[in-house]
């Protein structure tokens, strides 16, 4: 199926109605995050990069066009003047991998109105869910304090695409690896995965299990799954094959369930008597930063953890409340006035000082001192800038925005977050925008 077909229905009425007005003049539509969800002291921009690979494939075919006509009930011949139709405009991003506050651009999106319209949906889509994501593995990267982090999700997360997206923006921001062996292979991420407790069932004993798999995968490495009889059990079991087929270091076993701190100091405890000081213990089942957090501050002797479930759907702020919002058609700023949804005019410019202190800005302003822009063209006539930059280039950036946030927006309970400020230009505009919205809409008409 097309893409162009993976659309809003309104997208398509509007673009009809902009075509037959003869509206088909340079719009610029924003796509920003009005408020951060509880418990969010930042968001990480991600999603770009297959953006851009859609609006740069964007094009509108014969099928397309017979399509939308059956879905509008019209004869196929109102919708000839969409046929051929493809994205040639201009794109403005921050990079994936910055973090973001509310109100700041992610993109920009700058073409034809008809064409900026019909391009809405997927390009909303794909940053938000990828946003929300990436955000909350970030904060599984901070909680787990320098531990590695392992992508589990892909089982539940809602869609196969989107499992694949999670492991994506999870090598993003610092994962060590994923079970997604499509992601891993397509992306030159370490495939990481244990066993499961069927596994294990399917032999007699739990001890012969775990020769087989030492067997399956000789010289390492393997991750014995020890809780699916009795935890301490089988950790002296999974202690008993490693010693015996000389694994050593290149060894874990895997907790999945219960009390992961309790059995995480029992099971060190007997792998340190057993000798086998170097063999890590690796946690699952349910985690999320939460967790993590509490299992890091209680000193819980965990090596690695494995996020799943609750990561993948981003389980506590399941959505964003973004929006892509006209800000300029035919170089007229507009803005719009809704209670509680009030947009700024114009394109913007997104200026960071020292701390993540945030101004946004017109697009052409000069940066305050001290600050740096972070909005930079990707897209110009259709095309890519440049190529998709390696994700350790966008984890890097992640990285460096980390560390320049407030501890309190880093807080995994409680966080603060930063809020940006408009520049004095941005503002004089708004007001100047809203004054003729009030006096030329708004304003009744006078008596005759």
């Amino acid at each position: 199926m097309s893409e162009a077909r993976k659309t809003d229905l309104y997208e398509l009425t509007m673009a009809m109605s902009y075509v037959r007005e003869e509206m088909t003049a340079p719009a610029t539509f924003s796509l920003f995050v009005r408020d951060l969800p509880a418990e969010r002291g930042f968001l990480v921009a991600a999603g770009l990069e297959p953006a851009l690979d859609y609006l740069a494939g964007y094009r509108i075919g014969p099928d397309d066009v017979d399509a939308f006509a059956a879905a509008l009930g019209r004869p196929a011949r109102d919708l000839v003047p969409l046929l051929g139709t493809a994205f040639d405009g201009e794109v403005r991003a921050v990079p994936e991998g910055t973090v973001v506050f509310a109100n700041e651009p992610l993109i920009e999106v700058t073409a034809p109105l008809p064409v900026a319209q019909l391009v809405e949906t997927y390009v909303l889509n794909l940053l938000s869910h990828q946003t929300a994501v990436a955000s909350k593995a970030a904060r599984c990267v901070l909680a787990g304090a320098g531990r590695p982090v392992m992508d589990f999700g892909m089982r539940r997360t809602h869609g196969l695409q989107a499992g694949y997206d999670a492991a994506r923006v999870g090598a993003l921001v610092g994962f060590g690896g994923t079970s997604n062996v499509e992601a891993a292979t397509a992306l030159g991420l370490p495939a990481i995965g244990t066993m499961a407790h069927s596994y294990v069932e399917a032999f007699h004993t739990e001890e012969a299990a775990f020769h087989a798999f030492a067997r399956a995968h000789p010289g390492g490495p393997v991750t014995f799954l020890v809780d699916t009889y009795d935890t301490d059990a089988g950790v002296r079991t999974a202690a008993r094959v490693i010693k015996s087929r000389g694994l050593g270091g290149n060894s874990a076993v895997r907790l999945d369930s219960g009390d992961l701190g309790a059995l995480a100091a029992r099971a060190r405890r007997i792998l340190d008597a057993a000798g086998l000081t170097r063999v890590r213990i690796v946690a699952s089942g349910g985690l999320d930063e939460y967790r993590v957090n509490r299992l890091v501050r209680e000193g819980a002797p965990i090596d690695v953890y494995a996020v799943g479930t609750k990561v993948g759907v981003s389980a506590d702020a399941p959505y964003l409340d973004s929006a892509y919002k006209l800000v300029a058609y035919d170089g007229r700023p507009v803005m719009k006035l809704s209670s509680a949804k009030i947009t700024a005019p114009g394109s913007k410019q997104i200026f960071r000082g020292q701390g993540c202190s945030d101004v946004i800005a017109l697009r052409h302003e000069q940066a305050p001192s001290g600050h740096r822009p972070l909005m930079r063209p990707v897209m110009h006539g259709g095309r890519r800038m440049s190529e998709a930059p390696p994700l350790r280039e966008a984890h890097e950036r992640f990285a460096a925005d980390v560390a320049q946030l407030p501890p309190e927006a880093r807080r995994i309970t409680g966080p603060l977050a930063p809020h940006p400020v408009f520049s004095d230009r941005l503002k004089s505009l708004t007001d100047h925008v809203r004054n003729r919205i009030e006096s030329e809409i708004l304003a009744p008409p006078e008596r005759v």
